[in-house]
């Protein structure tokens, strides 16, 4: 599993590389485990902000490993989908860095994420109807918020890509970057995301996600509920006084 997944972390940003470029990074146990453990590491860390996922090798994911699932593996985890993210996500911003192609549960991933920064060459696909199967993993519950609606339906039902520049004028990928640079790019956005309030990020992050199955009346008594314990934190005190004396806040979590 350790080979499978490595984690590496970078100035505040855990980068989580699936490294199975022989099998085009292909969902088995072993992956979904050890993303799962490092997304842990994510939110567990005070020293972690943000969290980049990514796949060596040129490909971000071909999906779940047909081989291993004839196995009787699975790559979901239960309780928390796919990787143990489709259905769980991290509290913590994740970002995707995506090379190559994102298809069926590696695309699933993608979605799962909060920011996509995406190589001009990369594609994205949920080709599941083309086998009469069903996008189940996340890919026909996410895609519709991500994307408009007929968008989305028109991947779902042809199983046709989607390539990199399209994506991002739809609006699923935030930046572009030449072949071979999602990484370093998710990195630079990643930066800019990372030295904020560790508190406000995830319940920015919280307020967001939520409010998409909120009553517009509901969401204020939700959002208060949420960002009230931000507002009365020593990391709002800081922010302030940091402001005042014009140097950089030092956050420290409560």
């Amino acid at each position: 599993m350790a080979d499978e997944v490595l984690v590496e972390r970078r100035d505040g940003v855990c980068v989580i590389t699936i490294n199975r470029p022989g099998a085009k990074n292909a969902l088995d146990r072993a992956v979904a485990e050890g993303v799962a453990a490092a997304v842990d590491e994510l939110d567990a860390s005070d020293e972690l902000r943000v969290g980049v996922l990514t796949g060596a090798g040129g490909t971000f994911s071909a999906g779940m490993d047909l081989k291993a699932f004839l196995r009787g593996e699975t790559p979901a985890i239960e309780g928390r989908g796919l990787c143990g993210i489709t259905q769980a996500p991290p509290r913590k911003p994740l970002l995707a860095a995506v090379e190559g192609w994102a298809l069926a549960g590696g695309f699933e991933l993608v979605l799962a994420c909060d920011l996509v920064v995406a190589a001009e060459t990369a594609r994205f696909g949920v080709p599941e109807v083309k086998r009469s199967l069903v996008a189940a993993g996340g890919g026909a519950l996410l895609l519709p918020r991500r994307v408009p609606y007929a968008v989305a339906l028109e991947m779902l039902l042809t199983g046709d890509p989607l390539d990199a520049p399209r994506a991002a004028e739809v609006g699923l990928v935030n930046r572009l970057t030449p072949e071979g640079g999602a990484l370093d790019g998710a990195l630079e956005l990643a930066a800019r995301i990372a030295p904020n309030g560790p508190l406000a990020l995830a319940a920015t992050k919280a307020v967001a996600r939520g409010s998409a199955d909120w009553t517009f009346a509901e969401g204020w008594a939700r959002q208060a509920e949420i960002t009230a314990p931000v507002f009365a934190s020593e990391d709002a005190r800081e922010g302030a006084a940091a402001f005042a004396e014009k140097r950089a806040p030092v956050w420290r979590g409560r």
